[in-house]
């Protein structure tokens, strides 16, 4: 396993979804106990654009694609994974991931929405405010949280 410091950011991309009243989707850890909450994010394929990534990762989180794309953040958006969980995830190839941050307009209903999924991320969901979920989201992704809120804010509540 490579030094911590020395391991290269996986790219993955981000889905910031919101709905008419400018809340956005958030889930909540399967895998943490603290009460986590994160937006859906998963990582880009080999060959695979991230917009394409964007569609494919929200079906596979939330279960639904239902969205319009409305903007991307313009830059990749990075953060640091604290080195004990990077040891475990990824085989310890990464310190932390590279971001490619979409935001889209949900239009489906909140009956589509099923984080049953075949490989669930979420035991709960609900839509939040912007400011309730950078506070809510691990220390680690609040950085990003915040950017994305600021750079996105027109389109929010």
């Amino acid at each position: 396993m490579k030094d911590y410091n020395e391991r290269p950011y996986r790219p993955c991309v981000g889905i910031c979804l919101v709905n008419d009243e400018g809340m956005i989707f958030a889930g909540k850890r399967i895998d943490n106990r603290a009460e986590a909450w994160q937006m859906p994010q998963g990582g880009i394929d080999e060959g695979e654009d991230a917009v394409t990534a964007c569609f494919r990762e929200m079906a596979e989180e939330i279960g639904t694609d239902k969205a319009e794309l409305i903007a991307q953040h313009p830059e990749w958006l990075d953060y640091d994974i604290p080195e004990s969980l990077a040891n475990k995830l990824w085989n310890g190839a990464y310190k932390g991931q590279t971001q490619k941050w979409m935001l889209l307009r949900y239009k489906g209903v909140d009956a589509d929405i099923n984080i049953a999924t075949e490989i669930p991320e979420f035991e709960a969901w609900q839509w939040m405010a912007p400011e309730d979920l950078v506070s809510l989201a691990v220390p680690f992704k609040q950085n990003v949280y915040r950017a994305l809120m600021e750079s996105f804010k027109e389109h929010l509540g």
